[in-house]
């Protein structure tokens, strides 16, 4: 795993929303208590949570500052920032849907798994282009910029 002073905001987020995936991918094959649909709507309200309290901000980080340092310097990467971004809509469209109970257990499922591979690409692909863009003072100004778009400031 990457570890960059520059990136330790996203970084912890990234680890509790593995932690939380890993969970919900449990609750939603029946392995953690309560099971059935009392467990499911508790696990999918705190999913949910954590996504709008932690990953929206963190998204739009990516998406303002991240995701354009590494295209300008690497536009040979752009399909990957393209899907990164379709990932960030994905899981942004699969809260919305969280509110209903149809299909919970799928929908808990396929979310926590998207987010879970998600975050691993981000780690093992974009983290490395962002740590290869930054010189000098510019990973403090960088390190900033995501503080105040994740909320932290």
């Amino acid at each position: 795993m990457i570890r960059h002073p520059t990136l330790e905001v996203l970084i912890a987020d990234h680890h509790r929303g593995i932690t939380l995936s890993l969970r919900c991918r449990k609750q939603a094959l029946g392995q953690l208590r309560p099971t059935g649909s009392e467990g499911l709507r508790a696990t999918a309200s705190e999913f949910s949570a954590f996504v709008t309290r932690n990953l929206f901000g963190h998204f739009r980080a990516e998406e303002e500052i991240l995701f354009p340092l590494v295209t300008k310097s690497n536009p040979e990467h752009t399909t990957l920032i393209q899907s990164l971004v379709t990932d960030h809509e994905k899981i942004r469209r699969g809260i919305e849907r969280l509110a209903s109970d149809r299909n919970l257990g799928k929908l808990l499922f396929d979310l926590a798994d998207l987010l879970e591979q998600h975050i691993r690409r981000e780690e093992r692909e974009l983290f490395p282009l962002v740590i290869g863009c930054l010189a000098g003072k510019q990973g403090e100004k960088v390190k900033e910029k995501i503080a105040q778009l994740a909320g932290l400031k």
